[in-house]
């Protein structure tokens, strides 16, 4: 597995389109063999339709654990020299940032996609997230700008990114996550299919937050690097409207003041905020749904009730989150 991921990263890192094209192909193989499976009877198999035999079925999420391949694949994603998700954003901060003219859409997609699938089978690369940097990229790819499929895909992620995460979650709304979420819904110009997403992503948002368990440290001790991004243009895009803070853009501020700051920000910030402790708390930096209310309320002033009622009678979720 080392060797397909050795030649993956090679191709991920590549400055050529076409090269990053093949690299996540290859990523999308391997993670495929880890969640699809044969059919295990022959004789069943003959007697289906040739389109039917050429489909594998997917494996069970309770039966990965005791696959060897997912074994193998989860014992390499807790070190940083084949981490996926890791190499995925880094190739995912340069397609953004060259790919302004729209000619790395659908590699952005495809990246995305590959990130959400990634951190569902390796919960602790969600860790990646609790930082401003990744946090921003994602935020970025929400702005007006880029096209609808890779908004649509980037809220997807970000709700990957945030379940069983409070602390992410904390990042999100301190990097004014939901300034750019309600301007989004609030715009005219978002497409129907935009639009559906983000409602989506506000009912998940305004349910109960539950904390996942925290990972063992690594063995090693080391940390996954992260690169600087340049501010971003959130504010010029929605006519510097202000975050909770009175500020231009909380997120420009977050990437100009560098990821160890607003870690240290988000550290001493924690144990003031409502529904928070400090390390070792018990809750986790979780909030309630009534303050995440009050955090919506200022940008969707009167919507959130009936988003409410609704998660109360139709159970969107099907009470997972609740």
């Amino acid at each position: 597995m080392e060797s397909l991921l050795s030649l993956a990263f090679d191709n991920l890192s590549s400055f050529d389109g076409g090269k990053i094209k093949k690299g996540l192909k290859q990523v999308e193989g391997l993670l495929a063999q880890i969640c699809l499976s044969r059919p295990s009877s022959p004789r069943k198999q003959g007697a289906q339709p040739a389109r039917d035999r050429e489909q594998p079925s997917g494996k069970p999420l309770a039966d990965l654990s005791g696959d060897p391949a997912f074994r193998e694949f989860f014992k390499l994603q807790e070190g940083f020299e084949w981490n996926i998700a890791q190499r995925l954003l880094t190739t995912l901060d340069w397609l953004v940032v060259r790919g302004g003219d729209g000619h790395y859409d659908l590699l952005i997609v495809n990246a995305l996609d590959l990130i959400q699938g990634v951190l569902l089978l390796h919960p602790p690369s969600k860790t990646l997230f609790s930082r401003s940097i990744h946090m921003n990229l994602l935020l970025d790819l929400l702005e007006p700008i880029n096209c609808p499929a890779i908004q649509s895909a980037t809220i997807i992620t970000l709700v990957v990114a945030l379940v069983g995460k409070p602390q992410n979650a904390r990042v999100f709304e301190q990097l004014d996550g939901l300034l750019t979420i309600t301007s989004l819904f609030k715009s005219r110009e978002t497409g129907r299919e935009v639009k559906f997403r983000l409602t989506e992503f506000l009912y998940f948002y305004l349910t109960p937050e539950t904390a996942s368990p925290a990972p063992p440290p690594r063995a090693d001790g080391g940390r996954p690097m992260h690169h600087q991004r340049s501010p971003s243009k959130v504010a010029r895009v929605l006519g510097g409207a202000g975050g909770p803070g009175g500020k231009a853009d909380g997120r420009e501020t977050a990437s100009s003041n560098g990821s160890n700051n607003n870690n240290n920000n988000n550290n001493n910030n924690s144990s003031s905020r409502p529904g928070s402790e400090g390390p070792g708390g018990g809750s986790a930096n979780t909030l309630s749904v009534a303050e995440k209310k009050q955090f919506v309320d200022r940008y969707l002033p009167g919507v959130v009730d009936e988003l409410l009622k609704d998660l109360d009678t139709y159970k969107p979720f099907g009470g997972v989150l609740g």
